[in-house]
């Protein structure tokens, strides 16, 4: 698995509420369309409100790679770029392991990824 994480930051609220509501339908199709894509969420910093957070889930590398040729990539790529943001920051993960958060009857693990 492949985790994406980003921030945008605009220069106000009312740009980034804007762009957060015209980017659903982007990233719906995100979602519906491409093959590996298991998350795709732009969505409104709720501390923060001039950022958008991005979260991404990619089933591997060549899902992520065919994310950046399609055409949902260039819509929203468009649409966050046009609208100016004052900064940006991005990184991806590989992911090797992944657990569950809680044990079996909810309870916090005290103990993780042990083998």
């Amino acid at each position: 698995m492949i985790v994406v994480a980003a921030h945008l930051d605009y220069a106000t609220s009312e740009i980034r509420d804007a762009v957060v509501a015209q980017s659903a339908p982007i990233q719906m199709a995100t979602r519906t369309d491409e093959a590996g894509c298991h998350a795709y969420c732009f969505a409104a910093d709720p501390s923060i409100d001039t950022r958008i957070q991005v979260y991404e889930l990619w089933e591997d590398q060549e899902s992520l790679a065919a994310h950046f040729l399609h055409a949902n990539y260039e819509a929203m790529k468009v649409l966050l770029v046009s609208n100016k943001p004052s900064n940006a920051w991005n990184r991806m993960y590989l992911v090797a392991k992944d657990e569950p958060v809680y044990g079996p009857s909810g309870e916090i693990r005290s103990t993780f990824f042990v083998d």
